[in-house]
């Protein structure tokens, strides 16, 4: 599983791919949250916290773990190269846990940097170092868990076409849906609200955003993820077959 990590973060950083994506991360978490006048903007909004760019970041994932993830086997299917992959002494599981692993690694590394934002937050305070630590890293920690989701869904709907814009679409189709669809239902549904909103990604992300890590948001992320790396290696198995 290793040689897979390593396969996938080099061919990421092989090409602009990787350095792309980092760029793009920040650039965008920079300028909604630094530059642009608006409701992201922490500087206008008055208050020493991180809230506007963990509101921001999922939206941005939403679009830029799925450009990352769209290659993971549809590549492979494209190239032939699938067959002689599923021929190494690997599991399947292996060698899925290994594209899974390699993608979440690379956007782990975008949001490195992002830590600055803490120290700055924490020195424009008043008093210096008025931030509320508690929220902050269980926001962290809640990001964490919705970017293993989105890589395992992007790494699925990748066995589901050769096609790399297909796969993307897809991808970005269903994290939008678990992200923010199921929300948006409940709102029409009074009656079953909270069983309905239980079922998207905000409610759980939210829950862990207030600095309180709660067993039933872990538990619904682990089993979103292993939820859609299972289907893969099922399409896999299917396809091998």
């Amino acid at each position: 599983m290793k040689s897979i990590i390593v396969r996938e973060l080099k061919s990421f950083f092989g090409s602009p791919i990787g350095y792309l994506v980092i760029a793009i991360f920040l650039l965008l978490n920079g300028l909604f949250l630094w530059i642009f006048n608006g409701e992201y903007n922490i500087l206008n909004s008055g208050f020493a916290d991180l809230s506007p760019f963990f509101t921001i970041a999922p939206w941005i994932l939403i679009f830029l773990i799925p450009a990352v993830t769209m290659r993971s086997f549809s590549d492979e299917k494209k190239q032939g190269t699938l067959e002689l992959l599923l021929t190494k002494p690997l599991s399947i599981w292996q060698i899925v846990n290994g594209k899974f692993l390699g993608a979440m690694l690379l956007i782990v590394i975008a949001i490195i940097p992002t830590f600055i934002y803490v120290y700055v937050i924490s020195s424009l305070g008043m008093p210096v170092g008025n931030i509320d630590m508690g929220s902050t890293i269980g926001s962290y920690f809640g990001l964490l868990f919705l970017i293993a989701a989105y890589c395992s869904i992007g790494i699925f709907t990748s066995t589901l076409s050769e096609n790399q814009i297909v796969a993307f679409i897809l991808s970005v189709f269903l994290c939008f849906v678990f992200y923010f669809a199921f929300d948006g239902l409940a709102t029409y549904l009074p009656t079953a609200e909270n069983f309905i909103s239980s079922i998207g990604m905000d409610n759980h992300f939210k829950s862990m955003s207030r600095g309180v890590i709660d067993t039933r948001d872990v538990l619904y992320f682990i089993s979103l993820t292993i939820l859609f790396l299972s289907l893969t290696v099922f399409k896999l198995k299917s396809s091998k077959a």
